[in-house]
């Protein structure tokens, strides 16, 4: 099967070789990606604006730009499309459209995410944030999260939150994933962490921007990322102040009311516990969205273990309920 395999994705190379020397197309291949555009043939003026990039996922590898790139510039006005390779040359399953405006790239995911590039193969395709986001490898297992968060706000600016996992690598005892408010300030910080000022008692830190194979790593149970995540991502998640010793049923039932007055569905709920802090403390993430109305709100909270009388997931809910509360009042 494997050589069946390898005499298929030769054919695949050998018709991408073929279109790019009829279309004139040229790819520039660099860091483990290959580049078209940036800017492509006939471009005139600058660069787009922000949240113009879509985030490609589930490519079969053997599928290269000579497909690719007409499917997507069908949709729009193509101004770059990267394709993440691996070492082999293989793509590895995943790649970046840049659109010369969000509109276009509000088409792109309307028209091709789950579109079945082979039969029982829809690729996903949706809005890139990977951009906003880095992680920290190679920590040692002494590192602290509040050490961490401490660090990274004295070198760095914009940082919007961190979160320690267990390292999925071989050797390596835990990564942090770092967010951060905008892309520009996610590149700040990489070029200053890169430099060496960060001082954990350890060497061999490496910074790199979060790969989404990586991400979805260390969130296997996370949806994979809605269309409707707004570009300018205001609706990820959010902190939010220690969760108020305010009954669910009430949070809920005014919610319930101010839907039923403006025709709005019920909302829907979703909470875990992202961490928990030596003292007890858990820190939860949390979600809370109306079928068919704007976008989910989303932010983290921290529960009190020793709260009697309401589940640390109810105590979640309900900072995410009032903060819905309080949106709704203001926007309706």
């Amino acid at each position: 099967p494997s050589s069946g395999m390898d005499q298929q994705n030769h054919e695949a190379k050998m018709s991408l070789l073929a279109w790019q020397m009829e279309k004139g197309i040229q790819l520039v291949q660099i860091n483990g990606q290959r580049r078209y555009g940036a800017p492509p043939p006939g471009w005139v003026g600058g660069p787009p604006p922000a949240g113009t990039e879509v985030y490609i996922a589930r490519l079969p590898q053997d599928i290269y730009e000579n497909t690719l790139i007409p499917l997507f510039q069908s949709v729009g006005r193509l101004y770059e499309f990267r394709l993440m390779l691996t070492f082999s040359g293989l793509n590895r399953g995943f790649a970046y459209a840049r659109y010369g405006s969000p509109q276009d790239a509000r088409r792109a995911i309307a028209a091709l995410h789950r579109f079945p590039l082979r039969p029982g193969r829809a690729i996903v395709v949706c809005w890139s944030t990977q951009k906003r986001q880095l992680v920290l490898s190679g920590l040692g297992v002494s590192v602290r999260q509040q050490e961490l968060e401490a660090k990274l706000q004295v070198l760095t600016e914009g940082i919007h939150s961190v979160t320690l996992h267990n390292s999925p690598y071989q050797g390596e005892a835990k990564l942090a994933v770092l967010k951060y408010k905008s892309h520009e300030a996610a590149a700040r910080a990489r070029k200053t962490l890169m430099e060496g000022n960060l001082r954990l008692g350890k060497a061999g830190i490496r910074v790199e921007w979060l790969d989404p194979q990586l991400k979805k790593k260390l969130q296997p149970c996370e949806e994979e990322p809605l269309s409707s995540w707004q570009q300018g991502s205001e609706s990820l998640a959010v902190p939010w102040p220690v969760a108020p010793s305010v009954p669910l049923e009430s949070v809920l039932g005014s919610l319930n009311m101010l839907c039923c007055k403006y025709g709005l569905r019920t909302p829907v709920f979703s909470s875990k516990c992202v961490q928990v802090s030596p003292n007890g403390w858990k820190k939860f993430w949390c979600q809370v969205s109306i079928p068919g109305f704007s976008v989910p709100v989303r932010g983290f909270t921290w529960v009190s273990s020793d709260r009697q009388g309401q589940s640390q997931h109810d105590q979640a809910r309900v900072a995410a309920g009032l903060h819905l509360l309080q949106l709704l009042s203001e926007a309706l």
